[in-house]
This record gives structure tokens, sequence and C-alpha cells, in this order.
């Protein structure tokens, strides 16, 4: 089939580079978020898509939005038989939906209908799922609701953060893209409605979401700490200022310490939650780089009964 690649951030490059790769598929064309200011000087940066589909020497498309007459036009003129999609970060309207044969076709991080939005891996971590995976869905206009070709499983181990979880499903939903498409060209795959039952919604994640509440239990922190890692990153304040939280472990031989509490040691530093303690391994202070949570209050000489998120 002729395809228009539609997708923008790293975790989309690996299902780009094996349709490329595919010998039964041509990329025509590539759909990506427009470039935008990134670093300290604010330049304007491609997407890490587009940059790979120009390597690629394939034609690149970077709509203000997807209603953009010349986008559609030009859509209409490249006449793709199926468009697939890797978190792209734009609502497609209808008109460009109805533009390929075979339609827009999404690679979705979750087993749908669980989990349906735009952080579905961030919020299987801090859920505690045991098991998520991949999914390929005909996109309609509702939210991740349309009818599912294919799905693929993965375990969520139990120190994954986001990031790790993301980078596996990256991959292995790399495969099961191609394999959507060549069922689809070849007739012998066809899309199944989603179930009513397990429908769960995962928005974005904001900073308050990222927030660590001491009073929680352990297990829950560690979720949120590891759910929210690389991004947008977990946090909690420390002498009025943010300290990101970069890796903390549950400790179960350590309850008396009141939520919040520091006790630091040589190499170790603990905080007390609503149920057992955390051993804080990595912090990053606001305007430094990450460091070992040891070496972090050392520097800042905690002082007994010292509180975190105060």
């Amino acid at each position: 089939m002729k395809l228009v690649f539609a997708g923008t951030p790293e975790v989309a490059v690996p299902a780009l580079d094996a349709l490329i790769a595919s010998d039964r598929h041509e990329v025509a064309a590539v759909v990506t978020r427009p470039d935008a200011p990134a670093g300290r000087g604010r330049r304007l940066v491609a997407s890490p898509v587009a940059e790979r589909a120009e390597e690629a020497g394939i034609e690149v498309l970077k709509p203000a939005r997807p209603r953009d007459e010349d986008f559609l036009a030009r859509l209409r003129e490249i006449a793709p038989d199926c468009c697939p999609v890797v978190a792209y970060g734009a609502l497609l309207p209808r008109a460009a939906l109805d533009v390929p044969a075979h339609g827009w076709v999404n690679l979705h991080f979750s087993l749908l209908p669980a989990w349906r939005g735009a952080a579905p891996v961030q919020h299987a971590v801090m859920a505690g799922d045991e098991v998520t995976g991949a999914s390929t869905f005909l996109i309609e206009e509702g939210l991740d609701s349309g009818p599912v070709y294919g799905v693929l499983t993965e375990e969520v181990r139990p120190t994954d953060t986001s990031g790790d979880l993301l980078t596996r499903l990256a991959f292995a939903g790399a495969g099961l893209l191609v394999a959507t498409m060549d069922g689809i060209e070849d007739g012998t795959l066809h899309a199944v409605p989603q179930p009513p039952e397990g429908v769960t919604l995962a928005p974005k994640i904001t900073a308050e979401d990222a927030r660590v509440r001491w009073s929680e239990p352990a297990l829950r922190v560690d979720r949120v700490v590891r759910g929210c890692t690389p991004a947008p990153g977990a946090w909690t304040v420390f002498r009025g200022e943010r300290l990101k939280l970069v890796q903390v472990t549950p400790v179960t031989d350590r309850a008396d310490l009141a939520p919040g509490e520091l006790s630091a040691a040589k190499n170790n530093v603990y905080v007390g939650t609503g149920s057992h303690a955390v051993e804080l391994l990595w912090v990053q202070p606001q305007g430094k780089k990450p460091m070992r949570a040891a070496d972090w209050a050392r520097g800042v000489r905690i002082v007994h009964g010292e509180l975190l998120g105060a």
C-alpha cells in the first residue's frame, strides 16, 4: 500500500523505521507537528519523526492544523491507501479521515479499551497494572474508540519507569503496526469493535498529578515516581523549592518515620509515607543535574525532623 505516516516524538520513530524497511509498502510522505522551540536558546527544532523522514528522503508535511486546506489538498494529491499513526499529537478532522481508502490506523500503547487518551503508559504504571500492551485501531472521531485490528501484551516489571515500558512497547508495537498494514492490504485482517466494558481514561499527566503526597502508602509513592519518569517528573518540596524525585524504592523495615519525615545516614536517605518508608536513590534539586540522594543529603545537611512536601 501507499502510506502516509503520522507521528511526532522519538517513540514513533521505530514504527516509521519498520514501515520504511517493509518490502510490501511505500511510505510516500510523513505528517508531523510543526517545528517547536527547544533548549536554552529556544530555537526551532524539527520533530524526531521529521528528522528521520528527511534522512530517508521522504516528503515531510508540517501543518499547523490538520484541517488546513493546503494540507488536505496535498494529502488528496498523494492519495494514500492508508495512514498509520503513532503519537501524532493533533486531532484529525473528518475531511482528513476520509482521504485514505483504508482510513487512519493508530498504534496506541494500551490494551484498549483500557487507558484511552494521551498518557496510557504513565497511567498503567501509576495504577499498578501488571500487564499492559499495544493496540492498532481504526481512528474515528471519538477518543481512541475505534475498532481494533490487533493487540500485543507486555509485562509491567516491578522497577519499570514509564520511559522503560514505553521504549519496549515502541519497538514491539512497530512490528504490530507493520503486521496490521500487511493484513489490511491482503484482506485477512478486519477490525473488531471495542467492548463497552473496561473503558478507562488516560489524560495527560499534569504537574499536580506528579506531586508526591507523602501521606499515601509507599507503594503508591513508588508508582507515581516511576510513572512520571522521565516526564513530567515526580516532585516534592524541600525548604521551599521543588525537588525532583528520580528514583525511590520502598523499604519494609522502616515504619518509624512520619509522612514526609527525612532520615539521612551516611549512604542512605529515607522518607516516611502513609505506610512504611521509601529510600530516596536519585534526586534532582532545582536548577541542577540528577544526583545520588545521599550526596544531596550531605550537601544540604538535613536537620533532624525535617519534612519533604511541607
